[in-house]
């Protein structure tokens, strides 16, 4: 496939880019949105904005950001990237779960908890068990399913789904049923929340951060909390009813998707929001999916 070719011999984004969004909310300012695909908008002016891009790069699951030598430097790798205590971006997006955002939990007993999973290597998961045991792989949606098996076979692990996505996932452990919350550990709980797909869950730690699949995300676009009305592969009038049902039972600061950007609010003020957000849901109607209508 022709390449982009560098400007200036600077930083540059290939034509591999599938515009997921993932660069854009680590590189905000160095990469944006052109034309329906990511792109370098400056080049660093420094160390830190060069280590920046480099995390962008790390991330991109077809690694379309390239640097002007065309190879990555392994020693700039920042992952897994801590966002709060306790909390991990894993990077390394794959390919083959649409790019989305994977994330580790660190739990008070030493274990770990791995959220949606990034690309398969055996490096990488070497990488991750250095924060701990990981003793179970949480699977939001169908959507993000692949890898699970592999990576919760090599840690010995747990792989959990809901039941309406089981046939993406049918070889796993634990399977989560009904429209019921159920405590998985000692402060995780899972929400069912049927919508983008039939299985969607948000799991909820510590009523403090929220792995939201693609059910909900932040948007850079509103300044709002959203849901991928464009991209609802179920129901968008499942995902109001899963909404409405729920919101009151939700209690969190940390807002963390597998696709949309990611952010922190007071706890108050994400329950109001998703409150509103409930209310905006119910008045949404079918449409057909249209990935170039969605904006980030």
């Amino acid at each position: 496939m022709r390449e982009a070719q560098p400007v200036e011999n600077g930083w540059f984004v290939d034509e591999r880019c599938t515009n997921c969004d993932v660069a854009r909310q680590l590189a905000p300012g160095l990469i944006g949105e052109v034309n329906g695909r990511s792109q370098v908008l400056r080049q660093p002016r420094d160390e830190a904005e060069n280590r920046v891009l480099h995390m962008a790069a790390h991330a991109c699951h077809t690694r379309s950001i390239r640097p002007p030598s065309g190879l990555l430097d392994p020693a700039l790798d920042p992952f897994p990237l801590m966002l709060d205590d306790g909390v991990h971006l894993c990077g390394h997006n794959a390919a083959v779960t649409a790019a989305a955002n994977s994330y580790l939990l660190q739990r008070p007993d030493g274990t770990v908890m791995m959220i949606d999973t990034p690309r398969w290597s055996r490096s990488l998961a070497t990488r991750w068990r250095e924060l701990g045991p990981v003793t179970d792989v949480l699977l939001t949606h169908r959507d993000h399913a692949a890898h699970g098996r592999v990576y919760a076979d090599h840690y010995g692990a747990r792989l959990w789904i809901h039941e309406g996505d089981l046939d993406a996932a049918p070889d796993a452990d634990r399977v989560l049923r009904g429209l019921d919350p159920v405590e998985i550990a000692a402060g995780v709980v899972a929400h069912p929340l049927p919508g983008h797909t039939e299985g969607s869950v948000l799991y909820i730690a510590d009523q403090r951060h929220c792995f939201s699949g693609d059910s909900i995300y932040w948007s850079r676009t509103t300044g709002d909390i959203e849901v991928a009305e464009h991209v609802t592969w179920y129901s968008i009038e499942e995902l109001a009813a899963s909404l409405s049902r729920t919101v009151d039972r939700l209690r969190f600061e940390w807002l963390l998707p597998g696709h949309g950007d990611r952010t922190r609010l007071p706890a108050d003020e994400m329950a109001r929001r998703l409150r509103e957000l409930a209310e905006r849901t119910r008045k949404l109607r079918p449409r057909p999916i249209d990935f170039t209508a969605h904006r980030w």
